[in-house]
């Protein structure tokens, strides 16, 4: 029987509508909603991502969640360019106001005010939101330990650096659990003051996120101890509720392809799977490269492929290769990866791919493209040995040869298979019954759901006094940044 919300409690879920950002936190907050249905959840992001993240999901699933639509602040007539930074930064200058309009229809439709605010972590102007509204403030992070520590750094990293540190890709030796890794393996941007509309939100969410009440993230603290220890000190309290595809409500279409009865008849550890996420694939001569050292190498192989294998692919290759390996649209990759068939991932290295492979037991080979790919990429061949970046970090049919060479049949890529082997296994224990992540989560679920008499008893002003704080502090950051692009004016 579907049960309806009963009291004032109210958490306001505001999603970041691009990459893989507002699905994960969807799933998270379906599975502390489905656990207190007397609490109104209002989820918010842009009409677009709505419909993909709530698409096939019926209304027993989402009773006390209420999807609301937040303008994507795209010009009118606007003509989607081949960069899709560009619409996200139309978006990020349209923050906060697009959320704060949006929390206000909701206030007024249910009637009760906001005791907490569930965000992506990257909305840093929900530290001041919770402190006018007398809310709770849970960001949730969905990449990786490293990264995270680097964002909340980023000052401290570009005065140990320096330019000329940059200048000679030092090595990252003073952060705990950096060992290893250099200057270019940081995130773009971060060893530089920021300047572009994404740099300055990371900055801002660096500076902000150590107010939080909790801070969510989907990992679990044994893939890196000392940064979950580093990152506990940092935080009024640090959450590792993951991994994800462990912990949260997951929906797997149907095998449409046949990737599976395929698998089957393989050989175990034989099959290289290969999937590059949503958002971007490999240039023209690279996805040559790949095919060509797929073909001379006879390896079995699942390509999920973004876009037209017959005109992207080099000519032939889909006819030769069609009893050597699978090219589908769409792949159910959790399920793929758990198979004992597959033997190596050909991946992007986004965090969610890395958590993928860790739980599925699969060394990786890893492009990265942009964002936190490439420290995921180091830290995944440096600090955890579970798989090999490439050089210069593009494909060629040689390095592509190599690293399968590497990971297939080489003693160290069985040493790989070891190590992330045990990794698998910590990953099972902490989303165990009695495990780490599902003790966090007990703990994530009583403070987005909790209320005090505070909380409860917000004032009538609603959001005034901060709507006028944080667009000041927007405006002056947007100034600085016009005098640092435009120094004549």
């Amino acid at each position: 029987m579907t049960v309806c919300p009963t009291d004032d409690r109210h958490v306001a879920v505001l999603a970041f509508p691009y990459g893989t950002h507002a699905a994960p936190l969807l799933n998270l907050v379906r599975r502390v909603a489905a656990e207190a249905p007397q609490v109104t959840f209002s989820f918010f992001s842009t009409k677009r991502s709505n419909a993909s993240v709530f698409a096939g999901l019926n209304e027993e699933q989402l009773f006390n969640i209420k999807p609301y639509e937040v303008d994507d602040g795209l010009p009118e007539n606007y003509v989607p360019s081949k960069n899709p930074k560009d619409a996200v930064e139309f978006f990020v200058k349209s923050m906060p106001m697009n959320y704060m309009t949006s929390m206000d229809e909701a206030v007024a439709k249910t009637g009760r005010h906001i005791t907490c605010l569930v965000s992506d972590a990257f909305f840093w102007f929900c530290a001041d939101l919770a402190d006018e509204m007398h809310a709770k403030w849970v960001p949730l992070w969905t990449a990786g330990p490293h990264p995270l520590l680097a964002h909340i750094s980023s000052k401290h990293i570009r005065e140990k650096l320096g330019p000329e540190g940059v200048r000679e890709n030092k090595e990252i030796d003073f952060l705990t659990g950096f060992s290893g890794l250099k200057a270019s393996d940081l995130p773009g941007g971060l060893t530089e003051e920021p300047e572009d509309p994404i740099s300055m939100m990371l900055e801002k969410m660096g500076e902000a996120l150590p107010r939080a009440t909790a801070v969510a993230i989907n990992s679990f603290a044994t893939v890196h101890l000392p940064i979950a220890h580093e990152l506990e000190s940092r935080f009024h309290k640090l959450l590792n509720v993951g991994p994800f595809i462990l912990t949260t409500p997951q929906t797997v279409p149907p095998d449409e392809e046949g990737c599976l009865p395929w698998l089957n008849k393989q050989e175990d550890r034989s099959v290289v799977y290969l999937s590059f996420g949503s958002s971007i694939m490999p240039p023209p001569h690279e996805l040559a490269a790949i095919a060509e050292a797929l073909e001379e190498g006879k390896y079995p192989f699942i390509w999920a492929f973004r876009g037209n294998p017959e005109k992207e692919l080099p000519q032939g290759f889909l006819e030769r290769t069609n009893t050597q390996g699978k090219v589908v649209g769409w792949a159910p990759q959790m399920l793929i990866l758990r198979h004992s068939a597959v033997g190596v991932c050909m991946t992007h290295g986004g965090w969610n791919s890395v958590l993928d492979c860790i739980v599925g037991g699969v060394p990786m080979i890893s492009r990265p493209f942009f964002g936190d790919q490439m420290l995921n990429t180091a830290t995944m061949e440096h600090v955890w040995e579970i798989g090999v970046g490439l050089e210069n970090g593009i494909f060629t049919k040689e390095e592509t040869l190599r690293a399968l060479e590497l990971i297939m049949s080489s003693e160290k890529g069985k040493m790989m298979r070891q190590k992330m082997d045990e990794l698998k296994d910590f990953a099972m224990a902490a989303a165990g019954h009695e495990g780490d992540s599902t003790k966090n989560f007990c703990t994530f679920s009583e403070i987005v759901t909790g209320s005090t008499y505070e909380q409860l008893h917000v004032q009538q002003h609603g959001f005034r006094g901060i709507r006028n704080k944080i667009a000041g502090a927007f405006a002056a950051a947007h100034s600085r940044f016009t005098r640092r692009n435009n120094p004549k004016h």
